[in-house]
């Protein structure tokens, strides 16, 4: 292969021509052209990476020219890390703008009406359950945590519940209200959270914190009865002590995400454009309680929870501190390696285009912001979890701000277990809660 990139195309047919008169200058142009042509050709195809030297990857001899040509390797175009923005407001004006318009969001109304279903104690703290109705589907159920004895305004936590292939659970994946909970919530406990519900661990330091079900998950869920007969397999719509059957319906609502996908399309919307709205119904919730200070607000979340936290937290501001877990890398990651371990409720037509993936949850720069990785992390590749950190971290010292993005990394897979949330939880006490 050769390089023919210093060609000048037009200064070298002139001085073909330059070099010869009449029949022969004109012979010879269309011979250097030609010959140019098929240079130039040959160098295109001698350039394609041939089957015997092609890294595996999700689409083949496609991806290093989608990774390379379509998608590229410079920083996107609506970048901070590009030097166009001298003053990161304006970015952040410019680049949040453009992600709502991809993300194309639904209308979810206002700040919906709450109803307290019950309240009690448990284990240390005072707990609510309440729900409330959105403008489209089933009513969305949540519950709120703090300590029995708090008094006055507390900082709050919106807590994201993760979708672990698991739709038929919410926020019972990272809370508890009783002493009686589901075997099945005590099982995905066990698996991802070191067997803690990490909802109330952290309102016992003293927070009150929000955790609800989310677009389509546990009361959001989608109803296998409601879809046409074609689309149920062996779904099923069971009870919380019905392990198979919930293992059936999880089965069904995996099997049901690229339906969903290509139906929110078709309607004009994304996934984030659905969810991220539900998300912000419920900040305005946890924001209108008069037991919390709306001014020191957190988010955070492990896996799909870590997700939510990259779009929440980098498009509202009253997120004063975001944490997001198990969920961080660049778009390059999901195109050639790990689209295939991810749901469709991760992507945002056009943007990759304008902002990196981690570059959505940069949006918030300044404000206090944290990732936690694992190094054995099947979602990810390690390159890709620390090119994201890289990204993150020179967002952050560009805008004069180094000292609020943190990024650790632990070992073992998947998970937020206790290690990781007393580091998470120190985060959230250094910049939520007030100073003695």
């Amino acid at each position: 292969m050769f390089d023919l990139s210093w060609v000048d195309r037009r200064v070298f047919l002139e001085s073909v021509a330059t070099a010869a008169v009449g029949g022969l200058a004109t012979a010879a142009v269309r011979g250097a052209e030609s010959t140019l042509v098929d240079a130039v050709g040959d160098a295109a195809a001698n350039s394609a990476i041939q089957p015997e030297t092609l890294r595996p990857n999700m689409t083949g001899q496609y991806g290093p020219w989608l990774a390379e040509t379509v998608l590229g390797d410079r920083p996107a175009a609506l970048s901070f890390r590009t030097g166009r923005w001298a003053d990161v407001k304006e970015w952040r004006a410019a680049a949040s703008k453009r992600t709502w318009d991809c993300m194309a969001p639904v209308n979810l109304g206002a700040a919906p009406n709450v109803r307290i279903d019950t309240v009690h104690e448990f284990d240390g703290l005072h707990v609510e359950q309440l729900s409330w109705q959105l403008p489209c589907g089933p009513r969305t159920d949540a519950v709120l945590l703090k300590p029995t004895a708090a008094s006055g305004r507390l900082p709050g936590i919106l807590a994201l519940h993760d979708h672990g292939g698991n739709k038929f659970l919410g926020w019972r994946k990272i809370a508890r209200a009783d002493d009686s909970p589901w075997k099945v919530q005590v099982q995905h406990q066990e698996k991802s959270y070191e067997s803690l519900a990490w909802a109330n661990e952290i309102a016992r330091r003293g927070y009150a914190v929000l955790v609800h079900d989310t677009f389509p998950f546990a009361s959001r869920r989608v109803r296998v009865a409601d879809v046409p007969p074609r689309l149920r397999g062996e779904g099923v719509d069971p009870e919380p002590d019905d392990l198979e059957g919930i293992k059936k319906y999880n089965t069904f609502a995996g099997n049901h995400e690229h339906i969903m996908e290509k139906s929110l399309l078709s309607a004009g919307t994304t996934w984030p454009g659905v969810y991220v709205v539900e998300d912000q119904r419920a900040l305005d919730v946890l924001c209108g309680r008069p037991d919390v200070d709306a001014s020191r607000v957190g988010c955070a979340g492990l896996s799909g929870g870590g997700m939510r936290t990259v779009f929440l937290g980098g498009l509202d501001d009253r997120i004063r501190c975001a944490i997001a877990v198990g969920f961080m890398t660049t778009w390059r990651d999901f195109l050639l390696d790990k689209c295939f371990t991810h749901t469709w409720m991760t992507y945002v037509p056009l943007l990759p285009k304008d902002l990196d993936f981690p570059e959505i949850l940069a949006l918030r720069v300044p404000a206090a912001t944290m990732v936690l990785n694992c190094t054995e992390d099947p979602l990810y590749t390690v390159d890709e979890m620390k090119r994201a950190d890289q990204i993150m971290r020179e967002t952050f010292e560009r805008a004069g701000a180094s000292a609020m993005y943190r990024c650790n990394f632990y070992p073992g897979g998947h998970k937020f277990d206790r290690a990781m949330q007393a580091d998470a939880f120190a985060w959230f006490d250094r910049h939520l809660q007030p100073t003695v």
